[in-house]
C-alpha cells in the first residue's frame, strides 16, 4: 500500500492525530510513541533553521527535509508545502518534488507569497479563483499520488462565510481534504464541520488562536485530521535552555541526568543496532 493510500485508510477509520516534527529524529519519536501519522511542520522546520515562519526557506530546502523525515519513519507524512512557493506552475513543481520525497500528503494555502504563520496577524490572501486554479494545476500534476489538502486563511481576512465558500470551491477544484485554519471559537469549529462537505483538517495546539477541543468531540464532529504542529519543538527548546543553563552554572549537565535519555536509549531510538547489523550483513 502506498503512503497516500495508507493515509486515506486511516482517515476512513476515524480521526487521525498527527503531532508535528521538524527533522528525522522528532519524526521517529512520534512514530515510536504510537501515532499513526506525522505532520512535517513548515513553521517548525523554518525555526529549526533559525528563521521565523515567513516563507523564507526555498522549495529545495523544504523538499530535502521532507525526504529526510519520510525516510526516517514508516507512517504517512503530511507535509506543509506553504503556498506552493509561487504561482500555479511553481506549485506543480513543488508537489512533484514532495511526492518524490515520499510524503503521503501536502497542504497548500491561499495566502499570498511569501506567507505567514497561520496564527500571525495581518495575513493576505489571493483570490478564490486564483487558488482554485493552483489546486487544479497541482491535481493535474500529481493525481492520486498525494493526498491534496487545501488550506484557507480567509477566516481572519474575509470572515467566516467567505471562508466557507472558499472551502467548497477548493474541494470542487480537486482538494481531497480542507484545512480550515485558525477558527477562534468552538462554534466556528462546529459550524465548519457541518458546512464543509470535504473531510476537514484542524490545527490545534495550546496557546494558539483555536480553542483546544477534546479529541472525542472532534471525532463526533467527523474531523478527519488534527495536527499539533509545534509542541515538540517548543518542548525541545525549553529542555535545551534548561540544559544550557545547568552547563553554564555548573560546568556540566549532571543535575539534569534524570531528565535526559541515556546514551544507550538515544542509540536505540535512532536504530544504531539495526544499522550495525546491516553493515555486518553486507560487509566484505
Amino acid at each position: 500500500m502506498t503512503q497516500p493510500s495508507r493515509l486515506r485508510a486511516l482517515m476512513s477509520a476515524g480521526l487521525v492525530q498527527a503531532p508535528g516534527c521538524f527533522d528525522g529524529l522528532s519524526a521517529r519519536l512520534i512514530e515510536q510513541a504510537g501515532f499513526k501519522a506525522v505532520y512535517a511542520s513548515g513553521g517548525a522546520i523554518s525555526r529549526g533553521a533559525g528563521i521565523p515562519d515567513l516563507g523564507l526557506l526555498s522549495v529545495n530546502e523544504m523538499a530535502d527535509r521532507m525526504a529526510q523525515i519520510a525516510d526516517a519513519v514508516d507512517v504517512p507524512v503530511i507535509a506543509d508545502a506553504d503556498t506552493g512557493y509561487g504561482n500555479a506552475l511553481n506549485a506543480r513543481r513543488a508537489a512533484r518534488q514532495f511526492a518524490r520525497a515520499g510524503v503521503a500528503a501536502i497542504h497548500l494555502e491561499d495566502q499570498t507569497f511569501p506567507k505567514k504563520c497561520g496564527h500571525y496577524d495581518d495575513k493576505a490572501i489571493v483570490s478564490r479563483e486564483a487558488f482554485a486554479q493552483k489546486i487544479r494545476a497541482v491535481k493535474d500534476a500529481v493525481g492520486d499520488d498525494l493526498v491534496l489538502i487545501a488550506r484557507t486563511d480567509a477566516l481572519a481576512v474575509e470572515g467566516f462565510d467567505a471562508a466557507i465558500d472558499r472551502c467548497e470551491a477548493y474541494a470542487e477544484a480537486g482538494a481531497e481534504v480542507i484545512f480550515f485554519e485558525a477558527p477562534q471559537t468552538v462554534q466556528q469549529i462546529e459550524d465548519a464541520a457541518r458546512l464543509i462537505s470535504a473531510p476537514l483538517l484542524l490545527n490545534m495546539f495550546a496557546g494558539g488562536k483555536t480553542p483546544v477541543v477534546p479529541l472525542a468531540r472532534l471525532q463526533e464532529l467527523g474531523i478527519a485530521i488534527v495536527i499539533v504542529p509545534s509542541d515538540l519543538q517548543r518542548a525541545a527548546i525549553f529542555a535545551m535552555q534548561e540544559t544550557l543553563r545547568a552547563i553554564a552554572e555548573d560546568g556540566d549537565s549532571g543535575r539534569l541526568q534524570d531528565r535526559m535519555v541515556t546514551f544507550k536509549d538515544r542509540e536505540t531510538i535512532i536504530g544504531t543496532d539495526d544499522w550495525n547489523e546491516l553493515n555486518r550483513r553486507f560487509a566484505e
